[in-house]
């Protein structure tokens, strides 16, 4: 499939993200002491294999045999992860506004702190410098917690009375007002309509999945020049989902129970058929972000002992780990649903690297039902500890980095 012509986006869109993701570049290559207006504004496309091969960058990088990202070379799921203590992230649970508590691991009483500087290192290329374009992320709360990454990344560079942030139900808005430019989510569990989208249905046996719509999602997604989709860990509640075609109106009487695999499929099938009836892709970038795992059985990676991801500080080094958290077979309906689509759609793979992180959960520091762990909760981990969702600072910097560099 060939890619299309990548639309034009308003200078003005592009400068104010520019700046910001041009710092997020650097700091993955260098010390933020080292920062400074010239570096920041030291950009260059990509050079090819052939061209920089046994090379050091402007930005001090290690001279290795590594090149510069290239898409059509480079995989960024093969590497490793790379314990570095001079990457001080550019924004803090404490600095941001915007983060919930549910990821504000410091706040919520967290102590250690390395999971905080570790970087995603391929084995054949660099990750880019950054610099951006307008997004909008649709999907579930893992999908949140990476726009609101994205949004503290750019709010530690935009000055004060130059931004504003608008949080509603199903779609919130951070605006540099300066330049009329917006990072965007889209509350969309499922992608497709549900019972669970207003209300959250608690018992996942009693959600009902309408999977021939996406309307009431939809209507947010039109005009944006860059839509990044995901949804996953919503549908791993059970082997059987309660899928239905019509009006929610049908009640009990309307739904069939399929496998989930299965449903999952139609699921897909009605968002692509939308994006491929909707999106022109010389305006419109489409990517969609694969599963983020979770990491709920710490026999996976051979800890016996433990409980699920409570206590863990350092990353899986064993490489090509894959857990039971991850399920191949609904990442394979992904794939097959993207390759029948008419739109081009650039799979964003964050699922290999994210499966080395055990340590980067919120664990026993987060909140349950819009309270905070108390401290008996917080010596139960199985019962209370939280590991799907990551903290932030954390992996879903090192996601927007990736997602980038497939913008380049």
């Amino acid at each position: 499939m060939g890619s299309p012509r990548r639309g034009n986006l308003s200078l003005s869109v592009i400068t104010v993200i520019i700046c910001a993701l041009a710092i997020i570049g650097l700091l993955y290559s260098e010390a933020i002491s080292s920062f400074s207006s010239s570096t920041i504004l030291r950009l260059k496309p990509c050079a090819r294999r052939n061209g920089a091969k046994n090379s050091v960058t402007e930005d001090n990088y290690a001279a290795d045999d590594r090149f510069e990202f290239d898409p059509e070379e480079c995989s960024l799921v093969h590497g490793k992860w790379v314990f570095n203590s001079s990457v001080k992230p550019l924004y803090s649970d404490r600095t941001c506004p915007y983060l919930d508590r549910q990821v504000s691991c410091v706040k919520n009483g967290r102590f250690d702190s390395d999971y905080r500087h570790w970087q995603w290192q391929p084995d054949d290329c660099m990750l880019p410098r950054l610099k951006g374009k307008r997004l909008m992320f649709v999907g579930d709360s893992l999908q949140r917690g990476q726009w609101q990454s994205m949004v503290c990344l750019l709010d530690s560079v935009i000055p004060e009375g130059q931004k504003s942030m608008k949080r509603g139900r199903f779609h919130s808005v951070f605006k540099a007002k300066e330049y009329d430019a917006t990072i965007e989510f889209n509350w969309a569990p499922f992608l497709i309509e549900s019972n669970s989208d207003v209300h959250i249905v608690a018992d996942p046996k009693k959600r009902i999945l309408k999977v021939d719509s996406v309307a009431e999602h939809a209507k947010y997604w039109l005009g944006v020049d860059i839509l990044v989709f995901n949804t996953y860990v919503w549908w791993m509640s059970g082997l059987r989902t309660k899928s239905l075609w019509g009006s929610f109106a049908n009640g009990e009487e309307g739904y069939q129970e399929l496998e989930t695999p299965v449903s999952y499929t139609i699921g897909l099938k009605t968002w692509a058929n939308w994006v491929d009836s909707n999106v022109n892709p010389n305006k419109t970038r489409v990517f969609f972000t694969t599963a983020s795992p979770t990491h709920l059985k710490s026999a996976d990676w051979g800890n016996k002992n433990g409980t699920k991801c409570f206590n863990e500080t350092k990353p899986i080094s064993k490489k090509g780990h894959w857990g039971s958290g991850s399920d191949k077979r609904m990442m394979s309906v992904v794939a097959s649903v993207v390759r029948s689509m008419k739109v081009p759609v650039t799979l964003i793979n964050i699922t290999q690297l994210s499966e080395y992180r055990i340590d980067g959960h919120t664990s026993v520091y987060t909140e349950l039902g819009g309270k905070l762990l108390k401290d008996e909760e917080k010596v139960d981990p199985l019962h209370f500890a939280d590991c799907i969702h990551w903290c932030l600072p954390g992996v879903p910097d090192t996601w927007n980095q990736i997602l980038y560099a497939h913008l380049l």
